[in-house]
């Protein structure tokens, strides 16, 4: 019996210390910090890590997709009418971005890399084939003409070039031409004069199979929060293209990778070479991707705003307070001269002015904001859409007919959607991992709910033991009379 007892009460002291210990673990996040460590550990780029393997050759596909807006009242826009264009895409390309030259260098803590691109037609995925015709601006005669202006013998004698050739401010090539490149009969004129000139044109000419330059990026070993960051890009730590400092810094990683651990109150730095800078990305809401819980990060209107609205960006007007207004930007002086300005497509987050300038301008949240969804405890990318619209600054030049009494607009030329979604493979993976994750920070609670269950084994044992018991009166047999 005495047994029976002690062994009822250290059943109960048992319950008890369980309780205590499960609430101790839950109020200090003890394995929550534990599993961060491992994470922080395993999420390095170090070869053998799946961190690097997946940062060296990203297992997801990557689509390119093109929209050029077909400029459809050309006669019309030299007379000083308001441009119409109507959107024609997409046209689509594979996208194929490993990274080559790797070499570790500073004991392990950074490493150097080019991240080479190719791009392959994608024929099934695309509106037509690259050989469609796109009448939109004629860039290289735009860059030369902004380029002479203030030149009148120089500008004379080119607008009598371009007159007795018939180039005119529009132009007509194929989706292959305007995107990889044409030999140009005016820049191939020019060219016998200033031989340094390159006499083919394309958006992005000698961007394919190539890539944008040498980095170094932090491994991640000594801080997780540098993981993948850019340490330097093309020799330099800084830019040179701005006319601030701040303007100037290079932040973040190159946008394919990120830290682990990630908050929804952190900003999201990423250095675009496309765009000539750095910007950041904040929280905007929480998403599923295949199974996956994430955080989705979007750049705010300030990043592009004006400085009139965010003051940090008076760096990016050149020259030197010459802003054109919120949500553009003007990327001529890293871009050779020639008059890019940049934007989100359709000028969603711009000023009002430059949607109404162009007939066909319908920007839409949905369709044309960059966003990037993020699963938070490995910093892995399980979705993300890189949407960017590149438009021409175009203005009547005197000395140049063939501007006509053109409007001064930022002409949409065509905007590109870089995308990814994490593969079946990749999220199964991530999804074991957060499963893994669940269950070892709900230990706590494991405790505690054994703690309560022995508990009410203890109290049901004892409300057993101390039960009524019989009189011995009423223990006593009746006695018959």
């Amino acid at each position: 019996m005495l047994l029976k007892s002690c062994c009822v009460y250290s059943l109960g002291v048992f319950s008890i210390l369980l309780f205590i210990l499960g609430i101790s673990l839950v109020l200090s996040d003890v394995f929550e910090h534990l599993w961060q460590s491992v994470v922080k550990t395993e999420v390095v780029l170090k070869n053998g890590t799946e961190a690097f393997e997946a940062w060296e050759d990203p297992p997801a596909p990557i689509y390119m997709q093109f929209y050029f807006f077909n400029v459809t009242n050309p006669l019309e826009v030299l007379e000083g009418d308001r441009p119409a264009v109507v959107e024609i895409g997409p046209y689509t390309y594979r996208e194929y971005r490993p990274m080559e030259q790797v070499a570790f260098q500073d004991n392990d803590t950074k490493v150097a890399a080019v991240n080479t691109k190719t791009y392959i037609f994608q024929p099934n995925m695309s509106r037509g084939p690259e050989s469609d015709l796109i009448r939109t601006v004629n860039i290289p005669a735009v860059t030369v003409m902004e380029r002479f202006k203030d030149s009148p013998f120089e500008a004379n004698l080119i607008s009598a070039y371009m007159s007795s050739s018939k180039e005119g401010l529009f132009s007509t090539h194929t989706v292959r031409e305007l995107l990889w490149g044409y030999e140009d009969a005016l820049l191939k004129a020019l060219k016998l004069i200033k031989p340094e000139l390159d006499d083919v044109f394309g958006l992005f000419y000698k961007n394919n199979a190539s890539n944008d330059g040498e980095y170094m990026f932090f491994t991640g070993q000594q801080n997780y929060k540098d993981f993948a960051r850019v340490a330097s890009w093309r020799g330099e730590s800084s830019l040179n293209w701005w006319t601030s400092d701040e303007c100037n810094m290079i932040n973040g990683t190159n946008g394919a990778s990120f830290h682990p651990i990630i908050t929804k109150n952190e900003r999201l730095y990423m250095f675009s070479s496309d765009l000539c800078r750095s910007l950041y990305a904040l929280y905007e809401d929480d998403v599923r991707v295949r199974g996956v819980h994430g955080y989705r990060f979007v750049p705010p209107s300030e990043v592009f705003a004006n400085q009139t609205v965010n003051p940090a960006n008076a760096g990016f007007c050149v020259p030197a307070g010459n802003c054109l207004g919120s949500g553009l930007l003007n990327v001529s002086v890293c871009k050779q001269g020639a008059p890019i300005i940049m934007s989100s497509p359709h000028f969603y987050q711009a000023d009002k002015k430059f949607v109404q300038d162009v007939f066909g301008m319908t920007p839409n949240k949905e369709l044309h904001q960059t966003a990037i969804d993020i699963n938070p405890m490995t910093g892995i990318i399980l979705q993300a859409a890189k949407r960017l619209q590149i438009n021409v600054y175009v203005e009547k030049i005197p000395s140049f007919s063939q501007t006509g009494n053109v409007r001064t607009v930022v002409f949409p030329v065509v905007y590109l959607n870089e995308s990814v979604v994490i593969d079946e493979t990749s999220a199964k993976k991530l999804h074991a991992i957060v499963t893994a994750k669940n269950v070892v920070e709900n230990i706590p609670f494991m405790i505690i709910g054994l703690g309560v269950l022995l508990g009410g084994i203890f109290m049901f044992l004892m409300c057993r033991e101390k039960g009524p018991e019989s009189t011995p009166a009423e223990r006593q047999p009746l006695l018959s009379s």
